[in-house]
C-alpha cells in the first residue's frame, strides 16, 4: 500500500460560495459541531438564514450562529431534542415565528451508542433509533406541513421545500458492533425515499447525503494518529479523509435549484468508500 505521507493532502478551497440560497430559510438539526456545523455555515455562505438546532453544547451553537451572521444573514439557535415530538413542534413554531417560514430542512442530528450485538441494551438501541430515525421523521413531518401550507414561491425557489436527510455509507454497508446505528441509517434510506415518492407531486424534494469517513470529533480515534489514518485510508480510494465542508457544500447544491430534478437520490460523499476498495485487486 502506498504511504499516505507521500500523497499530497489537499486543503479545502477557500473561494467564495455562490449565493445559491439567497432569501431562503434553513433549519439544520444537530448543528453545533462536526458535519452539522458545516451543514449550517455553508448554506449561510450561500445566502440562507439558518437555525442551528442543538441538544447539548449551547456555547458551541452560539458560536456557530455568530459565524453564520458574519455572512450577512440571520442566525438563530434553538435547543430541542429531535426524538421528542413536543420539542420538535415547539422548535418549528419558534422558527416560523422568527423567520416566517422554512424552505430547507437538513435532518442531520445523530448519535452513536456502540456495543457488540449480544451486549447491546434496549436503551442503547432505543436512543439511537429515537434520534437518528424517529427524529428525522418528526422534523420532516413538521417541515412538510409548512411546505404544503405555503406552496411554491417562485422568486425564492422552484420547489415548495427541500429536505436533506443525513444518512451514511452504512445505509448500505453492514457495520459489526454498530447494529443500532446501521439499522437507523438503513431505515433513514427507505423512509426518505418513501417520503420523496409521496411528496414529489407537491414540488417538495427529498434527498439524502451519505458521508463516509469525515474528520469530526465523534471519530477522532480513526484519524488522529498517523497509524490510524493509514489504516483508515485502506477504506478510502481517494486517499484523503473527508472534511465537514465537503458535506456542507453538497448540502448547498442539493438545496439549490441547480439540483431541482434530483428527487429521492442519495449523494455519497465518501471518497469512493462505496466502491468496496477491498476488491480493487480482484478480491
Amino acid at each position: 500500500m502506498v504511504s499516505t505521507d507521500k500523497i499530497p493532502q489537499p486543503t479545502m478551497p477557500t473561494c467564495e460560495t455562490p449565493r445559491l440560497l439567497s432569501g431562503q430559510k434553513a433549519l439544520v438539526t444537530g448543528a453545533a459541531s462536526g458535519i452539522g456545523r458545516a451543514a449550517a455555515i455553508s448554506p449561510a455562505e450561500a445566502g440562507a438564514d439558518v437555525v442551528v438546532n442543538y441538544v447539548t453544547g449551547e456555547e458551541a451553537a452560539a458560536k456557530a450562529v455568530g459565524e453564520i451572521e458574519t455572512r450577512g444573514v440571520r442566525g438563530l439557535s434553538i435547543r430541542a431534542d429531535v426524538s421528542k415530538e413536543d420539542e420538535v413542534q415547539a422548535m418549528f413554531a419558534r422558527m416560523c415565528e422568527e423567520f416566517g417560514t422554512i424552505d430547507i430542512l437538513v435532518n442531520n442530528a445523530g448519535i452513536q451508542k456502540d456495543n457488540t450485538f449480544s451486549e447491546m441494551t434496549l436503551d442503547e438501541w432505543n436512543a439511537v433509533i429515537g434520534v437518528n430515525l424517529t427524529g428525522q421523521f418528526l422534523c420532516a413531518r413538521e417541515a412538510v406541513r409548512e411546505f404544503t401550507r405555503r406552496g411554491v414561491v417562485p422568486e425564492i425557489s422552484c420547489s415548495a421545500g427541500k429536505i436533506i436527510s443525513m444518512s451514511s455509507v452504512h445505509d448500505s454497508i453492514p457495520w459489526a458492533g454498530h447494529v443500532n446505528y446501521a439499522a437507523s441509517k438503513g431505515g433513514v434510506m427507505l423512509m426518505y425515499k418513501s417520503i420523496a415518492q409521496e411528496l414529489a407531486p407537491h414540488r417538495i424534494r427529498v434527498n439524502a447525503i451519505a458521508p463516509g469517513a469525515v474528520r469530526t470529533p465523534i471519530n477522532t480515534e480513526a484519524w488522529e494518529s498517523p497509524e490510524a489514518y493509514e489504516k483508515l485510508m485502506e477504506l478510502v480510494p481517494y486517499r484523503r479523509i473527508g472534511e465537514p465542508r465537503d458535506v456542507g457544500q453538497a448540502v448547498v447544491w442539493l438545496a439549490s435549484d441547480q439540483s431541482d430534478y434530483l428527487v429521492g437520490t442519495t449523494l455519497y460523499v465518501d471518497g469512493g468508500m462505496m466502491l468496496y476498495p477491498g476488491f480493487a485487486t480482484g478480491g
